[in-house]
């Protein structure tokens, strides 16, 4: 998954209607201008300290653009930062957020100030790893290759110890996975913010863990296709087990949020009264606003799920009670 992913992402930009999938960002501008005044409106409470704004996978840098002109109108105005691989994506953000600037990995971002982090859509593409009960027994699964044909197949038994006990028993053919590479952002993301102060909002389609289900999926032209086919041509994705990453920042020393749903955040900040400001503006897009706004508070709103991590001495972010 993770090399898959990596060739995919390098080589083109998957996003809008002649791409694979489409993002929250891209469908409206709401969802963007509404995180950055969350953004500045933690920041103002904090005390408007010098931070710097971060955002992980930043796509085409459409969120880090509507959200960058919110926050200047709040009168935050920080460096930003992304942290993003893709040679083409980080053309496409230049040319949206000129004067960022981009890492390879969380463990660049700067150490002498807060900072403020968004990951929309960003842990659901880290490579996951999937346990499957084989018999009496758990089973990690592997991926086999022949003739240019891949396919799953239940590798060595693994300890049931591993296992959360409420699943152990689970019926033959269960799967649980687990996301390592996700678990290890978020305790680095928490460790600097515990240290430095700041947030974490992470928005992504998941669950509260831990929980039986294969969720890993592959997109391409905006349909599912199967994912052990043409690997790095097509977007993998696994839901987010947004409970194993709360966990994993209060080992770290930071706060956590409960887990709410992307409607429900985006109701708080004021998004139907951002939607009748747009409206009364343009009323010619007023029934597409209003749809756009459906859109990311219906159902993909209940899909959507929202956690803040904050760092012990900031003050609780909008929008989570």
């Amino acid at each position: 998954m993770a090399a898959a992913n990596a060739h995919y992402y390098a080589t083109r930009d998957p996003l809008g209607a002649s791409g694979d999938f489409t993002t929250a960002p891209e469908i409206s501008q709401m969802f963007g201008e509404l995180i950055g005044l969350w953004c500045a409106d933690l920041w103002d409470r904090a005390g408007r300290p010098d931070i710097a704004w971060v955002e992980l996978g930043p796509g085409r840098g459409t969120l880090a653009a509507d959200a960058v002109r919110a926050m200047a109108r709040a009168g935050l105005t920080p460096p930003v930062h992304f942290v993003e691989t893709s040679p083409v994506l980080r053309a496409a953000q230049a040319a949206r957020v000129p004067g960022a600037a981009w890492h390879d990995a969380v463990s660049t971002l700067p150490t002498d100030r807060p900072l403020i982090v968004v990951a929309n859509e960003f842990f659901d593409a880290l490579p996951i790893r999937q346990l499957v009960r084989a018999g009496a027994g758990w089973h990690e699964r592997l991926v086999a290759c022949q003739d240019l044909l891949f396919l799953p197949i239940a590798g060595k038994q693994v300890p049931d110890t591993i296992i959360p006990p409420g699943l152990r028993d689970a019926p033959p053919g269960s799967i649980i996975e687990t996301s390592p590479a996700s678990v290890a952002v978020m305790r680095a993301l928490a460790q600097a913010i515990a240290a430095q102060g700041g947030a974490v909002l992470a928005i992504d389609y998941g669950y509260e863990g831990p929980a039986i289900g294969d969720t890993l999926q592959a997109i391409r032209a905006h349909a599912f296709a199967n994912p052990f086919e043409t690997p790095g041509d097509q977007d993998l994705t696994a839901h987010v087990d947004f409970a194993t990453l709360a966990a994993a920042a209060l080992a770290e020393g930071a706060h956590a949020s409960a887990v709410i749903g992307q409607g429900t955040l985006l109701t708080a900040l004021g998004i139907d009264a951002r939607a009748a400001t747009l409206a009364a503006a343009a009323p010619d897009r007023a029934a597409g606003i209003a749809a756009d706004r459906e859109r990311l508070t219906g159902a993909m709103g209940d899909l959507f799920k929202a956690l803040a991590i904050i760092a012990p001495t900031w003050p609780s972010p909008a929008g989570f009670a």
